[in-house]
């Protein structure tokens, strides 16, 4: 090993890290704390001991050179390795704390809460850190090995992955309250398609499940409008714009209210499962693996919830 990385500091890498998630000298020390100048300093003397430049700057932005992203993953090792042995110490002490950290797809937000305020009733000094994602960043995501656990839907067959499916998505059309789609006891999915269909972005899991669904039945919709998050979907319907085929969790507010309706379109609800997922060989801190346990033991149980978060369904459905 060359000495002088034995003169690497944890806060050297912590500033890096930092420097590396924000693209950004100036919001790097304000996320730490620092001035400008003494992130400048601590990233020379980083580069003075790797031997390489760390970061080049094209066009007003900042790239992440080869050794920078090395350096990156390296530093991702130590400080899990960290966390590992503080979660560790405190599990020998008889309690378990640390964080966890989670990425979970857009569809899951609607339910993950819930579960995570299941597991904190039973372990009380866990945290969460909670990113959520589409379906693409979270295939980047467990390939680059951010996160101690992914919520997704669609495992990739081409990775190797760990994965337990814990939960039914189903995937719904909806409609607002008075469209005329609202008016008919039965539909098909491909008389839906006499109606605009509002869609998320390229990338997100939903799109795609419902885009080869449509296509395996058939069902080709002449015009669709591209909104970036069920948020905007939503609204989107509730505008008049068109329909939307959307996961039950993320309208039940609005079903329950009658704002939107779920329409009874034979072919639906869509269902795919949620999964809890990570790379295999993976060396899962305490908190993960305690978590990962806990859904895996409570599956009957978290189905109940997600059946209690669901509203009625709509006609014809058993």
């Amino acid at each position: 090993m060359r000495k002088s990385l034995l003169r690497l500091t944890l806060r050297q890498l912590q500033v890096f890290r930092a420097v590396c998630d924000s693209r950004s000298y100036s919001r790097a020390a304000l996320e730490m704390s620092l001035t400008q100048p003494a992130v400048s300093l601590q990233i020379r003397q980083l580069e003075e001991l790797v031997g390489q430049p760390l970061f080049d700057y094209v066009g007003k932005k900042l790239y992440l050179t080869e050794a920078a992203e090395a350096l990156r993953r390296a530093s991702s090792d130590i400080f899990g390795r960290l966390e590992s042995l503080d979660m560790q110490l405190s599990d020998l002490q008889g309690s378990l704390q640390g964080q966890l950290r989670l990425a979970i797809e857009s569809s899951a937000k609607y339910f993950l809460p819930h579960l995570f305020a299941a597991f904190r009733d039973r372990y009380p000094e866990v945290s969460l850190q909670l990113v959520v994602v589409n379906h693409a960043e979270a295939v980047r995501r467990v390939t680059a090995n951010r996160d101690d656990l992914l919520v997704m839907t669609q495992i990739p067959s081409d990775l190797a992955l760990e994965f337990l499916p814990f939960l039914d998505n189903a995937i719904v059309a909806v409609a607002r309250a008075g469209h005329p789609a609202t008016a008919q006891a039965s539909l098909t999915l491909q008389a839906l398609t006499a109606w605009p269909l509002l869609v998320r972005e390229q990338g997100s899991g939903t799109r795609k499940a419902c885009e080869e669904y449509c296509h395996q039945k058939r069902a080709h919709f002449a015009l669709t409008e591209e909104l970036a998050s069920f948020e905007a979907q939503k609204e989107g319907v509730l505008a008049g714009m068109g329909v939307a085929l959307l996961p039950r969790h993320a309208v039940r507010h609005e079903l329950q209210a009658g704002v939107l309706v779920e329409l009874p379109v034979e072919e639906l609800p869509l269902v795919r499962s949620w999964c809890l997922a990570y790379p295999r060989g993976k060396h899962l801190s305490p908190v993960a693996q305690t978590f990962f346990r806990f859904v895996q033991g409570e599956r009957a149980a978290i189905n109940a919830v997600g059946r209690a978060l669901e509203p009625g369904r709509p006609r014809g459905e058993g």
